[in-house]
């Protein structure tokens, strides 16, 4: 724990110098947000003001998308700059090394999220979540973000160069997009419906959906945390395989 803490401190470090970083996960999502909500809310049969409310919690998991993609590149550079490989010689725990830089991804994360939420209250959202549905969307992001920061870690150590482990994390970034977030599935084609409805983002986003507004939570809590930990298991095995892994030639 304590090597985690300071590979996390040197993570915290690298957002405060590279605040960049955080624009990733704060500009696009925005920009979305306001496309979606003033340019086709309003064709919708919700209003733009019932759409907002519909497409805030699609929003906020987009951010987690965009946020964790900055940390498989992250991760890629430490590769390609050759610091993974010192980590590896010295007397520290391996996991650590890469626990840290995933609490930094959750830390900024939760941080771009509120940053977020802010600026859907200035367009006009009102939440209503309880305080227990507050701690369900500060958990339900911190879950999600926990779980695709170590799938994205792993395609970042798997990737051999920094732009391959851009594209590698297009499928984890995008992901949010092919589900509830924008649309109900109900409305969707059987196939596109059968898939969004099956797949990890919607769960989540429903969660949230219903956390915010203050609506059930039973039918989509637990989909949502199985997700969750499958994700992370397996992107943790996975990013500690390749981590252990003899150095290649990059």
């Amino acid at each position: 724990m304590s090597d985690a803490l300071t590979m996390l401190r040197r993570d915290l470090l690298h957002n405060r110098r590279n605040p960049s970083t955080m624009f990733g996960a704060l500009i696009a999502p925005i920009m979305m947000l306001l496309m979606f909500v003033y340019f086709f809310g309003g064709a919708t049969r919700l209003g733009t003001s019932a759409y907002l409310d519909y497409v805030v919690p699609g929003v906020l998991v987009l951010s987690i998308g965009y946020s964790v993609g900055q940390t498989a590149l992250a991760v890629a550079t430490d590769m390609n700059e050759g610091i993974i490989n010192r980590f590896r010689t010295m007397g520290i725990s391996r996991a650590a090394v890469l626990t840290g830089r995933v609490l930094g991804t959750v830390l900024r994360t939760l941080l771009c999220v509120a940053i977020i939420l802010a600026v859907t209250v200035l367009m006009g959202f009102r939440p209503h979540a309880t305080p227990l549905g507050w701690l369900t969307v500060a958990g339900t992001v911190a879950l999600a973000t926990f779980a695709t920061a170590w799938l994205t870690t792993a395609l970042g150590l798997s990737a051999r160069t920094i732009v391959a482990a851009s594209y590698a994390s297009l499928p984890v970034t995008l992901l949010p997009i092919l589900s509830s977030a924008f649309s109900p599935t109900a409305s969707m084609p059987d196939g596109l419906r059968a898939f969004t409805e099956h797949q990890p983002y919607t769960p989540i986003i429903e969660t949230l959906r219903g956390a915010l507004t203050g609506g059930p939570l039973d039918e989509h809590l637990l989909p949502a945390v199985a997700w969750c930990a499958g994700m992370a298991v397996i992107g943790y095995l996975w990013s500690r395989a390749r981590f252990t892994r003899p150095p290649t030639p990059r």
